[in-house]
């Protein structure tokens, strides 16, 4: 059975939502990472880079939502594009930019926009702009599909569920006013069995709510050098 660590942030969540889709049995270890769990040695020996997600297959050990998604896709077979350079290339192109825009983005856009100290408004105004510009690439590319590869559901809408879920503590209140394809794409997978069941993981585990001075040093620990 696949162990996999799991706290209910975007990158774990879109995790979820691809071992329901395709029923593929796993054992939930939380890691309650505003107390600092993803710090300690047992957990960094499995992923060095002290984040969430994490699975175990058996002897294989995949850190990085987007690693694990294509590991799970291709171990099961499900939500791939058909095998071709065509398909393939615009499933790679898009699954990188998630990882490589999306989510860096739109977790800076988060950081400095709800937690950063002051002085921080150059930073809000990039990471800020920079989600926006990410998120309207998407939004325009689904005006022409029903899914980010077409009309079938797959790996890459799994990827993108994740973030997409908290677009509006991103980019603020009015975002879904801002992008209607997007929100039709979120309505469309929030509909899905699957999905409910991936949001329905965090009430069966307890995780530190408050973000005060603890969860600020395990969450961000760049800012000990600053004391």
């Amino acid at each position: 059975m696949i162990k996999f660590y799991y706290h209910p942030s975007p990158n774990p969540v879109k995790v979820a939502l691809f071992l329901e889709e395709a029923g593929m049995a796993y054992e939930v270890i939380p890691v309650d990472t505003r107390k600092g769990q993803q710090h300690t040695a047992e957990y960094m020996a499995l992923n060095p880079n002290a984040k969430t997600p994490t699975i175990v297959d058996g002897d294989a050990v995949v850190f990085d939502s987007n690693a694990i998604l294509m590991y799970l896709a291709e171990k099961s077979g499900q939500f791939l594009p058909p095998n071709t350079p065509a398909a393939r290339a615009q499933m790679l192109s898009w699954m990188m930019f998630i990882a490589s825009g999306i989510g860096p983005y739109s977790g800076q856009c988060v950081h400095f926009t709800h937690f950063a100290p002051e002085p921080k408004s150059y930073a809000v105004n990039r990471y800020d702009f920079e989600a926006w510009r990410h998120w309207n690439i998407v939004d325009a590319h689904l005006a022409k599909n029903r899914f980010m590869l077409g009309d079938e559901y797959g790996v890459v809408d799994i990827s993108l569920w994740g973030w997409a879920r908290v677009v509006p503590f991103i980019l603020g209140a009015d975002a879904w006013e801002k992008l209607p394809n997007l929100k039709r794409f979120m309505d469309e997978i929030n509909a899905r069995p699957a999905a409910k069941r991936a949001e329905e993981l965090k009430t069966k585990y307890t995780f530190k709510a408050e973000m005060d001075a603890e969860a600020l040093k395990n969450m961000f620990p760049q800012n000990a050098r600053l004391a």
